[in-house]
């Protein structure tokens, strides 16, 4: 099974066993991630941001443009951010890094 290696805010480092096709999202919440995810995942908020580690970053898929209008209004953006919801583990992501922001916007309240 993939692994996803999460960095949390106060800098530990959790290494969680993904399902494949299993999104980050679901994975930080299998694993204790302290990780909102307001919308459950339909791209409707922006409270599972990650920042995905720079060698990997290449490796993921594209964010859509929904997603990066998504990211837009939300706090922290970098140039490697994704959304949680929107990063489908396969066998070739194993090893991912993601870290969590310092702090996430969720428009949903």
């Amino acid at each position: 099974m993939p692994k996803v290696f999460f960095i949390e805010r106060s800098g530990e480092r959790k290494e969680i066993e993904v399902p494949e096709n299993h999104s980050v999202l679901q994975a930080a919440h299998a694993g204790g991630i302290d990780m909102e995810g307001a919308c459950e995942g339909s791209m409707a908020c922006s409270t599972c941001h990650v920042i995905v580690d720079a060698d990997w970053f290449p490796k993921i898929p594209p964010a859509s443009i929904a997603e990066e209008d998504m990211l837009d209004l939300t706090y922290g953006v970098t140039r490697t951010s994704r959304l949680g919801c929107q990063i489908s583990i396969k066998s070739d992501l194993d090893g991912l890094v993601v870290r969590l922001p310092a702090s996430t916007r969720n428009m949903m309240d």
